[in-house]
This record gives C-alpha cells, structure tokens and sequence, in this order.
C-alpha cells in the first residue's frame, strides 16, 4: 500500500470525493440563489424602492454577517488569531453562520487548504487556475468567484484540516444545527421587519432586502477575496503567493481585502498593518480584547513587518 492510499485508509487524506447531488446542492444555494436574489431586487428597487426600515435591517444584518465571516469563522476559528470565552465564540459562530457560506468546520477546511496551497496546485479557488493572460485569467477568476464550488469533484477533509474544531462540542453542536442556523438568517430579518410594520408587507419586505439580497451581496463580497484580492492590487509583503491588498473589497470586507499582509502572517489579529489601511474587524477584536471577552490576541510584530516589507514600513 502506498503512502498516500495509507493516508486515504485511514481517513486523514486532504480531500474527500462528493457526489453530484451534493454539487448540484452548492450550485443553487450559492451560485444560482444568490444571482436570482440580486436579479429579484432590480425590478423591486425600480419599482418601489428600499424604505428606511428595509434599509437598516438590511445594513445591520450585512454587518453582523461578515463580522461573523471575518472576526469568527476566519480569525478565530480558522488561525486563531485570538481565544475567546465561550459565549463570545458561540455569538460568532452564528453570526458567522448567518452569511450562509457553510458550517463553520468545512468553511474553515477549505481556507486552511487554501493557504497551504495558496495560487498553487492544491489551491481550492486559485484565479491562476487557467493561465495568466487573456480569457485564461477571466476564466480563472470565474473559477476563484463561484465556479469552484461546482466545479470541484472534491472538497477538504474535515478530519485531515480542522480535527480541532471537530473535537470542540459547541462546534460540533453548531454544525448539527447549522439549517436552522440558516433559516434563522432569512427568518429574523422577516420577524423584525414584520413586528417594526406590524405589517405581512412589511415582514415580506425586509425578507427579500434584509434576507435574500443581504446573503447575495455577502457572498459576492466575501468570495471577491478570492477572484479580485488574488489578482489585482497592491503587493507591499513578499508572499510566495498572489494575494494583494484592494481598498474597496477591504471597505467592504471589513478588512478582509487587506490581503498580503494575512498571506505573510495568517494568524494575525489585523490584516491592514499599514498606515491608512481601515481593519474595522481588527478594531472590534481589540474592544473584545479590553471587554474580557478575547484574550492571547496575536497582534503584528513591528519585527516582522520589517522583514517582509519590500521598502521602509510606513
């Protein structure tokens, strides 16, 4: 038996086969949804508008999505760049589970493998798939966007990246309960905007603004990262990777699109080291960190930044 049908036996293999009716799961739910979400809120914004409830439910649950995606499922739960107490990393795992890109385990299992392999064989969602030029990038890019979560004839392992989330109970019991997870994130919005109206219309309203088209853009946003923070940009870290800083995607990441410095540094608490680079999630993390709530927090060594700058650390 060779080494790697070993590994495969035992169940410690990178990656695990998935059937079609799983790939097909992934197609509608985050290719297919989301584009008829965004399509949906052309004519509604066309036609009537967003009112100001909409537009706050909307905003606040925006918000706690990507918080949840960038504080809780990839800080703290993927690198570590911080522990919390327990009620702390339940809130972010459901926070994290409100922008529906997956329980907490295979998220993190994906990212892990990502940045092992990061714009190399291996990579899940590399954009340098296909080539460097031409249709090949645009290609890629697509791929890097959505295209891998269909594409893919194999996912990662969670026994092989993340055996110790798997042997965290509250992890375990948050990915058993993850569809309720996911319905509580189009269901809520709905409730408050009902109860705000004391309307059907407006429980209806604030289901498609606060609900379908906040998971839409979410998802466009987070996976951006992938595609644009992997392409374009800025480069100031050396990395053996792509991975570039992009202004807008970090603005709307909050801090996510920060990306080379997380490259050169994964477990760090900041990604945008520089001077004038916003990281409100790294700005949350520190009143977490004053609160009690987070400690062992891994903050930039000046050090560090020196030796990876390709000039004079701003």
């Amino acid at each position: 038996m060779t080494s790697r049908s070993r590994r495969q036996s035992e169940g410690t293999a990178e990656t695990v086969a998935i059937g079609t009716g799983r790939r097909s799961a992934y197609l509608v739910v985050l290719v297919i949804l989301p584009v008829l979400a965004l399509a949906l809120a052309v004519p509604a914004a066309w036609g009537w508008g967003i009112g100001l409830r909409d537009l706050v439910i909307a905003v606040v649950m925006y918000l706690v999505s990507i918080f949840g995606i960038a504080i809780g499922y990839h800080r703290l739960f993927t690198h570590r760049a911080f522990k919390g107490n327990r009620a702390l990393r339940i809130c972010l795992m459901l926070a994290g589970g409100m922008a529906v890109e997956g329980p907490v385990t295979l998220w993190a299992a994906e990212h892990r493998r990502h940045h092992k392999y990061a714009d190399r064989e291996g990579d899940p969602h590399s954009p340098w798939r296909y080539g460097d030029s031409g249709l090949a990038l645009l290609r890629g890019m697509l791929h890097a966007h959505i295209g891998w979560f269909y594409t893919a004839r194999r996912r990662s392992s969670r026994k092989h990246w993340v055996p110790d989330l798997l042997a965290d109970p509250d992890v375990r019991r948050f990915d058993a309960a993850y569809p309720a997870v996911v319905a509580l994130s189009f269901g809520l919005p709905a409730v408050v905007g009902g109860l705000w109206s004391m309307s059907w219309t407006g429980a209806w309203s604030a289901l498609l603004w606060g609900g379908l088209v906040r998971y839409a853009v979410v998802h466009h946003v987070t996976w951006s990262v992938n595609s644009i923070a992997h392409t374009f940009g800025d480069r100031p870290f050396r990395t053996r990777d792509r991975s570039s800083n992009v202004w807008w995607v970090a603005m709307l990441t909050l801090g996510e699109g920060w990306h080379n410095w997380h490259h050169v540094e994964p477990t760090c608490a900041r990604h945008g080291v520089l001077r004038g680079q916003l990281d409100p999630s790294a700005r949350l993390i520190r009143w977490f960190e004053r609160a009690g709530w987070a400690h062992d927090v891994r903050w930039p060594s000046p050090g560090r930044l020196s030796a990876h700058h390709t000039g004079p650390v701003p």
